[in-house]
Order: C-alpha cells, then sequence, then structure tokens
C-alpha cells in the first residue's frame, strides 16, 4: 500500500487526476491474454499518449469472460510496467462478493494505487438503497485500498446523488465513475466534491465538466487511446489548456476531434463495442485482437467499413515529415 486508509482520500486528491483510460484487454487468435500486446499497448498510453493512469479488466477490458487468475495477471502487467509512471485502479467488479475481496486483496498486494468495484446488479431488489449502502460499507471496512464506486444502468438502478454522498462519508470511498445523466452527477459534485471525487466516462461532455464543475480526472473509457496518436494528442491537449483556464483554446481543439468522434461512433456496428474499438485499436498500430464469446466478433465488411471511416476521419497517424 502507497498510503494508509485513514489517508484515502488526501492520497486520491493528490494523485487521482487527469486523464484516466479503461484498457481493453488484447487476445491472441486463439483467445488467450495477450500479455506482450498488453505490455505494448500499456507503455504506448502512458509514454506516448501522456495518460495519467489506467482502468484495468473492467467491463471495457471483458472482465466478464476471464478467469479471476487472468483479472489477477492484467492487474500484475499493469503495475508491473507502468505502474512507476502512472496510476493505476483496478477493476474487481463481480457479482460474488468474495471474488471482489480476493481480486481487491490482490490489488493492494502488488501496489495499486485503487480499485473500482460497481454497485451490485439488483434488478430484484427494491428499494436499494440499504442494501447498496451495506455493500460498499462492508467493502471499506474490509479493505485498507481507496475504493471508487461506479454505477451505472447495468446493475438495474442507479444509485441517487444523496445515497453516494452517504458512502462518501467512509473512509477509503475515494471516488465514483458515475454513469448518470449530467444532472445526477452534477448534483453529487455540489452534494459531496469535498469528499468524493465525481466522473463520468463521457469523453463528450470532459471539456464541460472540467469548466462547469471544476472536475479533476476523467474516468474512465476509451477514448483516450482511441481518439489520440502519438503525433496527435488533441485530448491531452485540451485537457491541458482547460485545466489551465485557457477554456477559448481548449473548446477549439475539443470541437476539431468531432469528425474523429463521428468516425468512431458511426462505424460501429451494433452490438459490437468492443470487437469495433479493438478493430480501431489495430488500425492505429495497438494490440487488439478478437473478442471472446458471449460477444460478437466484426464480419469483413463491418471492418471494411470501419477502415475507410478510420482513414477519412483526420486523425495524423504518422508526424509530419
Amino acid at each position: 500500500m502507497k498510503y494508509r486508509k485513514q489517508d484515502a482520500k488526501d492520497y486520491a486528491r493528490r494523485h487521482l487526476r487527469g486523464i484516466w483510460a479503461a484498457t481493453l484487454t488484447p487476445f491472441t487468435p486463439d483467445l488467450r491474454l495477450d500479455e506482450d500486446g498488453a505490455r505494448r499497448n500499456l507503455r504506448h498510453w502512458v509514454d506516448d499518449l501522456g495518460i495519467d493512469g489506467l482502468f484495468v479488466a473492467g467491463k471495457q477490458g471483458e472482465f466478464f469472460s476471464m478467469s479471476v487468475a487472468e483479472r489477477k495477471r492484467c492487474f500484475e502487467l499493469a503495475v508491473g510496467e507502468i505502474g512507476g509512471r502512472a496510476g493505476t485502479i483496478l477493476s474487481c467488479s463481480d457479482q460474488n462478493l468474495d471474488t471482489v475481496i480476493e481480486l481487491a486483496r490482490h490489488a493492494q498486494t502488488i501496489g495499486a494505487d485503487f480499485i473500482v468495484v460497481h454497485s451490485p446488479v439488483l434488478h430484484f431488489v427494491n428499494p436499494q438503497d440499504e442494501t447498496v449502502y451495506e455493500y460498499y460499507r462492508h467493502l471499506s471496512e474490509t479493505l485498507d485500498i481507496g475504493i471508487a464506486m461506479w454505477s451505472h444502468p447495468d446493475a438495474g438502478y442507479l444509485m441517487s446523488p444523496e445515497l453516494c454522498a452517504r458512502i462518501a462519508e467512509l473512509p477509503n470511498i475515494v471516488a465514483i465513475k458515475y454513469s448518470v445523466p449530467r444532472e445526477m452527477y452534477a448534483k453529487l459534485t455540489r452534494l459531496a466534491g469535498d469528499r468524493l471525487i465525481v466522473s463520468t466516462a463521457s469523453e463528450e461532455e470532459w471539456f464541460d465538466n472540467i469548466v462547469e464543475l471544476g472536475w479533476q480526472v476523467y474516468l474512465c473509457s476509451t477514448p483516450p487511446f482511441l481518439l489520440q496518436t502519438k503525433a496527435d494528442r488533441r485530448m491531452r491537449d485540451y485537457t491541458d489548456l482547460a485545466m489551465k483556464g485557457e477554456v477559448a483554446r481548449a473548446r477549439a481543439i475539443r470541437d476539431s476531434l468531432d469528425p474523429v468522434r463521428h468516425a468512431l461512433k458511426s462505424s460501429r456496428p451494433p452490438g459490437k463495442s468492443h470487437a469495433q474499438q479493438k478493430y480501431w485499436q489495430e488500425l492505429l498500430g495497438q494490440a487488439g485482437g478478437p473478442v471472446r464469446r458471449p460477444l460478437l466478433n466484426m464480419t469483413p465488411a463491418e471492418k471494411d467499413a470501419t477502415r475507410a471511416a478510420f482513414e477519412a476521419c483526420g486523425l495524423r497517424v504518422h508526424a509530419p515529415a
């Protein structure tokens, strides 16, 4: 552990800053974990793209199709490869609480900065507030590492701002990835922004949230390594400018990425988000590979459409000669 439990909030306030991206997990053609590809990606994201931290083995990373041993190995690869140069927040989400705690203790042992745990799937429980509060209270009591909550519609409900603010009183609850409408996360920022670092996964809203809500971290999805290259770091650029108060320059750079955003999203086949983003990674020279079942891979025609969109979007892959 890099800090004491009682210091988790202060440590997060100092270190959970900037751009944190959610990693896609590369697999080999025979669906094994591509460790060499993962290491190359990690180095590229941090050293070439300037990403401040990585969210490892979450929903984007296909944790639901990996064994506990594979998830632990993803943790080890990230901490071992970039832990001295960028932050790590390791996804311990699972519907089985014993698995959550086993993964979290492994994260603590190997020196991760933080963990993230999504709210439990409770579509069969209503109302949910006391159940969810006790879930996070138990995790806080059992673990020492800083914990980020994650509320999203997949759980069958959304945690209210009031519930999140109540949970934020726990000593090592440090942040939330709050995948909710803007009015909800703005309210939570007002209610508990002094005790809880609030963020959401929408890159389209990131600039406004820096400027209007004073947010300190993008936590997190895949745009930081899909909308950027070593030669074209516009997300990094507009983030830094906005945080320095150079709002007009930052807005212009943010807006210039609209063709790239449109190309990435408009070429995405329905139900194939993971597969399409992995293929986009490959077009950028990163390791991607296939997805595992139950997800579906792209057809050749779908790849052709994505490649055409990529080539026309204006993202600079190589520096000017």
